[in-house]
């Protein structure tokens, strides 16, 4: 019987009981948000095969194409020259939609328990992931079919990040929360590798399949999520993650009448389960403008803006750069274009390292986003001089592009979901990772835009407009990075005068 257990074994057991509940959920959210990531990616290796030079293709004995047509085997209605505007118009319908989607997304995520509403998510994307793929079977060549059901597939996609970031916040607190989300967050990176390498197979015979596959495992990923995901640590009887401060004062603080009567240490753990229940039921969904007003919020938004127009330029166009510059087949540049995935993962980690280290989340993202504009610039002056060269500026790259990216959208997120200022209210987080991803998605459906706009008067053009983003992002980050130097000042001095202190002593 757990009464008759010395306090100290029960403690281990508990402890124990509470790490594999809180690894189970890493897992569960890590394979959601990778099924969700590998669904988006077939689409930018999928471009070099709707539209390609068709003089290298030998044409069937029966065809009755002239020698000299350079476009027969061309996917119709992007057979044209104007086919760069047209995949961009079939990038941004998605884009923009999950932009528009995740303003409102955060709110439904809100007040919808997080396993029913992300196992609807992950059903819609993977019929409308598929369904762009039937149209390789069904033999449709109107845009219209292909525009309208990434505008559909965008919307659902949005159930996605707002209610990963939430469940995880729900089960970690704020310690070390940069290395945890740093290491979760690479299944953004791990599900684009996914997605490329399962498009690849298929894309030089029946580039349906493509999308077909990854949208059937996004759906039955759905399915799981609705027998396995668990939303609160209290819902399996698991103590719940200390967000700010020490529990220590926290003890020491009066009763709040808001949220009822306060927990302490003598408490069993019965009635720490049941407060922290009735605290939890209180709070009310903070509103949008709310959210706004919490320090921080407005500065990492429009950061993460032009960080993510970089970072899905890269995502949406890169294997199409790579085939045009180097010539490559569409399944070898989307192989290629996967090391500046795993770039992210390690940029992503190291982000989230770094940061929990020197206690400065705004000034690890500005020095990586510094460092970031001058490695694209050479990436595309003599990344394509060797295969070596080219496979270590791509590493570099994406892990220079996608760590603030992978900071903002995870650590940041969850620090301003959780900020002191909302005194406890976790209902906060969906709505705060909503507006942060949701002005993100404003700059990743205007940079593969900008990118199908620019390409074709040189890809130069496009990286200079990579680069202008990306210092753009960095210098509104400037007041932040200011207020955490002043801050390790202010820190520095203190430990001074303890030390001056100690040796008075």
């Amino acid at each position: 019987m757990r009464s008759s257990l010395a306090p100290g074994i029960w403690f281990l057991r508990a402890f124990s009981r509470d790490s594999k509940y809180r690894a189970f959920i890493l897992l569960i959210t890590f394979l959601i948000y990778t099924c969700y990531h590998m669904s988006r990616k077939p689409i930018s290796v999928v471009k070099s095969r709707l539209h390609h030079n068709c003089s290298e293709v030998i044409q069937p004995v029966n065809s009755t194409h002239s020698l000299n047509d350079t476009t027969w085997c061309n996917w119709a209605p992007f057979d044209k020259s104007n086919y760069k505007e047209l995949l961009g118009a079939v990038d941004n319908a998605f884009l923009v939609a999950y932009a528009i989607g995740m303003f409102i997304s955060g709110i439904f995520g809100e007040r919808l328990p997080l396993r029913y509403y992300l196992t609807a998510g992950m059903l819609l994307s993977g019929l409308f992931t598929s369904l762009f793929g039937l149209g390789y079977f069904w033999n449709i060549h109107v845009l219209w079919y292909f525009v309208l059901v990434q505008i559909f597939n965008g919307l659902v996609q949005t159930t996605g990040w707002p209610a990963v970031v939430s469940c995880v916040g729900n089960w970690f607190g704020k310690g070390k929360r940069g290395l945890i989300m740093g290491i979760w967050n690479s299944h953004t990176s791990v599900g684009n590798i996914l997605g490329s390498l399962l498009a690849g197979v298929w894309v030089d015979q029946q580039w349906g399949l493509s999308f077909v596959v990854p949208g059937v495992i996004t759906a039955i990923m759905g399915v799981i999520t609705f027998f396995f995901l668990i939303e609160y640590p209290e819902d399996v009887d698991c103590s719940p993650p200390q967000h700010h401060g020490n529990p220590e004062e926290s003890q020491d603080q009066p009763e709040d009448p808001a949220n009822g009567p306060s927990c302490n240490k003598e408490s069993s753990l019965e009635s720490a389960v049941t407060c922290s229940k009735e605290a939890s039921a209180q709070p009310s969904a903070i509103s949008f403008f709310g959210a706004l007003r919490i320090p921080g919020v407005v500065e990492f938004s429009l950061c993460l803006l032009f960080a993510k127009l970089v970072s899905y330029t890269f995502l949406y166009w890169l294997p199409l750069y790579i085939s045009n510059v180097v010539h490559f087949t569409a399944k070898e540049a989307g192989d290629l274009s996967t090391l500046f995935d795993v770039g992210g993962i390690i940029g992503g980690i190291l982000a989230g390292l770094v940061s929990d280290y020197i206690n400065g989340r705004a000034t690890t993202c500005c020095v990586m986003l510094i460092l970031a504009a001058p490695m694209m610039f050479l990436y595309n002056h003599v990344g394509q001089r060797g295969i070596g060269i080219s496979i270590v500026m791509l590493l570099i790259c994406g892990a220079l592009v996608n760590g603030p990216y992978a900071l903002i959208t995870t650590a940041v997120s969850a620090d301003l979901g959780t900020h002191k200022s909302l005194k406890g209210n976790a209902k906060a987080l969906s709505t705060v990772t909503a507006i942060i991803d949701g002005t993100g998605s404003i700059g990743a459906a205007l940079g593969p835009l900008l990118a199908g706009l620019i390409s074709p008067t040189g890809w130069n053009n496009v990286f200079y407009m990579l680069i202008a983003a990306d210092v753009l992002a960095c210098l509104l980050l400037c007041r932040l990075v200011y207020k955490e130097i002043l801050a390790w000042k202010s820190s520095l001095s203190k430990d001074r005068g303890s030390n001056v202190a100690l040796t008075h002593a």
